[in-house]
């Protein structure tokens, strides 16, 4: 009994610490690293990790598979948030810390959220409206660079909208979300990443073939790849609340990393930056209705609550699977 307790809880701790790396890692590259290639190779890394992965995981006998019907949710999620998301988030990180940058991942939930309020027509109570605001003004904060005296507009924008991106990606990947969501992820990873890689060297943008490359698609495999099918195995264990709420520490570890590694300074800035921020996450998590949500290799499922509001239909939803 007592390994079934702690098994779950090193299993997700694990997964969210290797996508909380990802930040101050893709920090370091972005300075050598166009960020369209970087973009490309961390996608192939993780179909590559989970490709590898693949061959020592049985799939299920009675998982669903990818029909017609589905794939303009899964063509929207590749152009959204394979190809648009990681990119825009990769050239944000080049003006901003990797501090700032791991904070405002957290924007990722609120997006997911507002796109199911307004386009999907999901419920919405009082907590999220001042989750907004918390969230809003944690964002602010971490744009400000006191070194300049003013605020990084492009650099919060690009972060914003690949979050934005990542939100409308969940949105479309939750309506085949039981179709075997290692599978969807490998679909993501193999077309976002050849798209990128193809585009930033038809622009001329690869660079000096070195071992930051390989490093680069290792990356991609460990943080993307083994970080999802850690969280998968630990959700199919505790469920999406409890799996959720622990892996919502990724982008405060990587804030955390980004300190140690990359010798931030800690500025006035970051403390109540970070504070709005989990007071937004808690007030999301606490919603009647609230959305979590997980990245494998940039993509993201999530799976929702229900309660007497619940507006949307759904597919039959077997075991506790993507």
């Amino acid at each position: 009994m007592q390994n079934k307790t702690k098994s779950p809880l090193l299993l997700i701790l694990f997964s969210a610490a290797l996508y909380g790396i990802s930040i101050p890692i893709s920090k370091a590259f972005v300075a050598e690293i166009n960020p369209i290639i970087l973009a490309g190779l961390l996608y192939l890394g993780a179909f590559i990790g989970l490709q590898v992965l693949g061959f020592f995981r049985k799939t299920p006998a009675n998982e669903n598979r990818l029909e017609k019907a589905d794939l303009k949710w899964l063509a929207g999620a590749v152009v959204v948030g394979g190809i648009l998301g990681p990119v825009s988030l990769l050239f944000g990180l080049a003006r901003l810390s990797g501090f700032s940058t791991s904070i405002l991942l957290n924007l990722e939930g609120l997006a997911t959220a507002l796109f199911a309020i307004f386009i999907f027509k999901e419920y919405s109570g009082k907590r999220f409206w001042f989750a907004l605001l918390c969230m809003t003004l944690a964002g602010i904060l971490v744009s400000w660079d006191s070194a300049q005296g003013s605020f990084d507009i492009t650099g919060l924008f690009l972060v914003m909208f690949a979050m934005a991106c990542w939100g409308l990606d969940n949105n479309f990947t939750r309506k085949i979300s039981n179709k075997g969501a290692v599978d969807i992820a490998k679909i993501k990873g193999l077309f976002a990443g050849t798209f990128n890689l193809a585009i930033g060297i038809g622009l001329g943008l690869l660079p000096q073939i070195n071992s930051s490359l390989f490093f680069a698609v290792l990356m991609g495999a460990l943080s993307y790849g083994l970080s999802l099918v850690l969280f998968i195995k630990t959700l199919e264990i505790w469920g999406a609340a409890r799996t959720g709420a622990f892996f919502s520490a990724a982008p405060f570890i990587g804030a955390v990393l980004s300190i140690i590694f990359l010798n931030e300074a800690l500025k006035w800035n970051m403390l109540p930056a970070v504070a709005l921020m989990v007071i937004g996450v808690w007030l999301i998590a606490k919603e009647k209705h609230s959305h979590l949500h997980f990245h494998g290799p940039l993509s993201h499922v999530h799976e929702h609550y229900h309660n007497s509001e619940h507006r949307h239909e759904h597919a039959r939803r077997r075991n506790k699977s993507q």
